[in-house]
């Protein structure tokens, strides 16, 4: 895509209502990669830009758009709607809330609108985060400088200072199921100084049922602790319908009947899975290009 007027112009909204999200320009760049304060107040004051790079537009553009790379227009399903309902009720009341829901049943898209509200913040978490990993990535998160030398411990305790300060604050930890046990043990550091100060929301898939039983079973360190401050249960969010399935259709240019009742199969067989029918309906309409 070149960067014409009319992207920068598209950058430039996309970024000013990312930066509303915090309360100063340096603290939303030290929530994007490799983007800088003056960076950001350049593209504010408008002009030619000389300064910044192709690169750069197109860094920023997707690191603020909230939009989905793949091409596909995402929807509200009945997941989704449920998710997000439960993350709200958690922002108002400052709850410790672990949401489950299938693999592909659109998670993303609730946390694509939380993430734009303001004191709204999210961590993906991965398998392969070190306990460091975690905590820069909390800090980066909120858009907290530290000293990346300091201790995971040191820099979570920063970071939840940092937010209880803040008002209707949302944390999400997306795939919190991924983490490691020693990891998920800062959950409960995160509760005891967060309690009444800011919402807390885990999602995952059924997976992390799984652990907790194991580590309920075999008295594991710090899952008592973690399954009390969740409540002794998980929240499961309702699942997606082939109705979900059909406005996904619909969103992406798949119309006639026909096709529809097979990507409608298809999911049906794939136990409801939205990758399932996305990959169908992408195949559906590139063999329209090719017909």
């Amino acid at each position: 895509m070149a960067i014409t007027a009319e992207y920068k112009h598209e950058v430039h909204e996309l970024l000013k209502k990312y930066v509303d999200r915090y309360d100063s320009i340096n603290r939303a760049a030290e929530s994007l990669n490799n983007v800088s304060g003056s960076t950001i107040r350049t593209i504010f004051r408008g002009g030619e830009y000389p300064n910044i790079s192709e690169a750069m537009w197109r860094s920023i553009y997707k690191q603020v758009s909230g939009e989905e790379q793949n091409g596909t227009v995402l929807i509200e399903t009945t997941a989704s709607k449920d998710i997000l309902f439960c993350m709200e009720v958690v922002q108002k009341t400052k709850g410790f809330t672990w949401i489950i829901s299938p693999a592909g049943s659109g998670k993303s898209v609730s946390s694509e609108i939380m993430k734009s509200r303001k004191n709204v913040f999210y961590v993906l978490c991965d398998e392969d985060m070190a306990k460091s990993d975690f905590a820069q990535e909390m800090a980066r998160a909120v858009g907290l400088r530290v000293n990346t030398q300091k201790k995971a411990r040191a820099i979570i305790l920063d970071v939840v200072q940092e937010i209880s300060e803040l008002e209707d604050v949302l944390f999400i930890f997306d795939e919190g199921d991924k983490l490691n046990d020693k990891i998920i043990h800062y959950f409960i550091t995160i509760y005891n100084h967060l309690k009444g100060k800011a919402g807390v929301v885990f999602c995952s898939t059924d997976y992390m049922e799984k652990r907790m039983k194991n580590g309920l079973k075999f008295n594991k360190r710090g899952f008592q602790e973690l399954w009390s401050r969740i409540g002794r249960k998980f929240y499961h969010a309702e699942k997606n319908t082939p109705y979900d399935v059909e406005n996904l259709c619909r969103a992406n240019a798949v119309t006639s009947r026909r096709d529809i009742d097979v990507v409608v199969k298809e999911t049906i067989a794939a136990d409801m899975d939205l990758r399932r029918a996305d990959i169908k309906i992408k195949a559906i309409n590139l063999s329209k290009l090719s017909a």
